[in-house]
Order: structure tokens, then C-alpha cells, then sequence
């Protein structure tokens, strides 16, 4: 009689497990969707400077007992070495995004972010030689085409190919920062370096972002988006992530890079009213389906 109950248990334990991980990364990818959306709020009316300062800074207040708990092993040494990592991982890319989010509509920056599983296979090839392999070179091959592809269209009859450009900027800057990140601060523990490098950032960026702060107050729904960017977006998510990093290993969390697009789009067409246009539909499809090939893993 005790058989079929423990043997219940034990099948019952690996579907829960499975549904707790399917809805926490649903979850991360819907919070990431919308940091797009939050920035095409805010952006406008705080600036593209301003704005990246007061998510950094919200952010890194949010995991400051990650990096409290570990800060006898950040030495002077290292807080350069990470200053220079958040300049190319978080300040700059950051930036990018926003600067594109006040000239075309969210859904552009989050297909062009689908980029930066591509741009760290790219990167891992040229700087530490890591094998591509041809699936991969296919991969990144048909994300170009769709980069290319998402420039050359309009919405609502502007041309989007600046925040195109921006975005794809943005995500080769993760490129280089995620593979500086794993070769100079591995070990580490991620919530606390995550923590570093948003704080390391946010001090970076603090002068350019008091010279450029708005002279016009923003408004509610400004200060709201930017709010809900730094503290939803970028402190709890980055919780979230490595939660799943650690409970089902890093290849699997990176999953989430599909469901990013997806909810960026629908999240401004549901709440900012903006079209997805055939452009972005063909685009979507090219850049995700070279980060579904630029995924698999390099026949040697």
C-alpha cells in the first residue's frame, strides 16, 4: 500500500518543479518585455541619460544585500576591473536602448535585444576562439538579415532604422560584457556582482545624468515607468534570474531571450496602442529563429 503513494510523490516533485520553472521564466520574460515599454514612457520626457541613472541606481538598491553579504571579497582591484565590465555591460547598452525608446516604439528594442545570444557567440569566436560551428554562423546569419530587415521599415511613418541600429549596438555591447563578465568575474557570487555592477554604473553615469536631468519636472506616468524600470525590471528580475540560474543552470535560463520580443510587442500594442507591422512580424521571426540555431551546440 505505501508503493503507489511514494511513487506519486516522487513523479509529482520533477511536474512541479518543471511547472514552477515554465512559470518563472514566462514571468522573467513578460517583466523584460516590458522593460521596453516602461522606457518608451519615460524616455521622452526624462531623457535617455537621466533615465538609465535612476534605474541603475533603483536596481542596485534592490540587490545591495547580495552585495553586502559578499563585500569582504571585493577588493579595491576588483571594483575597477567591475567598473569597466558595467561601463560596457549595463551603462552603455542601457543608454542605447533608451536613446532608441524616445524615437520608435518599444517592440523595435526588444526583437533588436534578441541579438545578444548571437553577439556572445560572435564575441566568444573572435576574442577567446570558442568554436561556432555552422549551425551557429547560420544563426547569426539569418539575425542579421532580420536586423537588416527591421531597419529598412516604417511605423507609423517614421523611419525606425536609428533605434534599430541603436538596439543591435546595445545588444553587441552585452555581447562583450557577458563574456568579460564570465572570463574576469566568475566565481563570484551573481547576485552580488550584478549588484557591483549596477552600483559601479549608476556612479559612472551620475554626472552626465545631473547635467542632462529634464528641466520640466516629468510627469506621473514618467516617474511611475521609471520607477517600475529600475525596481521590477532590473532588481527583481535580476533576482529571478539568478534563482534560475542556480536551480536549472544557465543554458536554460537563457531561454527567456525568446519571450522577450514577444511580450515587448504585445505589451505596447496592448497598452501604447502601437502596431506590429509586417516588418517587425518577418524580423521577429529572422532574429529568433538565428538565436534558436545560434542555441544549439557546435558539432566539433
Amino acid at each position: 500500500m505505501t508503493a503507489e503513494p511514494s511513487h506519486a510523490i516522487a513523479t509529482a516533485a520533477p511536474q512541479d518543479a518543471f511547472g514552477r520553472t515554465a512559470l518563472e521564466l514566462t514571468l522573467l520574460g513578460a517583466i523584460w518585455g516590458g522593460s521596453f515599454l516602461f522606457m518608451r514612457v519615460a524616455a521622452p520626457q526624462f531623457g535617455a541619460f537621466p533615465l538609465v541613472e535612476a534605474r541603475l541606481a533603483l536596481g542596485a538598491l534592490i540587490l545591495l544585500p547580495f552585495l553586502w553579504q559578499a563585500r569582504a571579497r571585493f577588493t579595491l582591484a576588483l571594483w575597477w576591473r567591475i567598473a569597466g565590465i558595467a561601463a560596457v555591460n549595463s551603462v552603455i547598452p542601457f543608454c542605447l536602448f533608451a536613446w532608441g525608446a524616445e524615437r520608435a516604439p518599444a517592440g523595435i528594442g526588444a526583437i533588436t535585444n534578441a541579438m545578444t545570444v548571437m553577439f556572445t557567440a560572435l564575441v566568444a569566436y573572435f576574442l577567446y576562439q570558442e568554436h561556432i560551428g555552422r549551425r551557429r554562423l547560420i544563426g547569426l546569419t539569418a539575425g542579421f538579415i532580420g536586423v537588416a530587415v527591421l531597419a529598412s521599415g516604417r511605423t507609423g511613418g517614421v523611419q525606425v532604422w536609428p533605434a534599430a541600429l541603436a538596439g543591435t549596438a546595445a545588444a553587441l555591447c552585452y555581447g562583450f560584457g557577458i563574456n568579460l563578465v564570465k572570463r574576469y568575474l566568475s566565481g563570484l557570487p551573481a547576485g552580488a556582482v550584478a549588484a557591483a555592477n549596477l552600483l559601479s554604473g549608476s556612479i559612472l553615469l551620475a554626472p552626465l545624468a545631473l547635467y542632462c536631468w529634464p528641466r520640466q519636472p516629468p510627469g506621473a506616468h514618467a516617474w511611475v515607468s521609471a520607477v517600475l524600470l529600475g525596481v521590477l525590471c532590473t532588481g527583481i528580475a535580476f533576482v529571478f534570474y539568478y534563482r534560475l540560474i542556480a536551480r536549472i543552470g544557465a543554458a536554460r535560463t537563457s531561454t527567456v531571450t525568446y519571450l522577450i520580443p514577444l511580450f515587448g510587442v504585445i505589451w505596447a500594442w496592448l497598452l501604447l496602442g502601437e502596431p506590429l507591422t509586417v516588418t517587425m512580424a518577418v524580423a521577429g521571426l529572422l532574429i529568433l529563429a538565428g538565436v534558436a540555431l545560434s542555441q544549439q551546440p557546435a558539432k566539433r
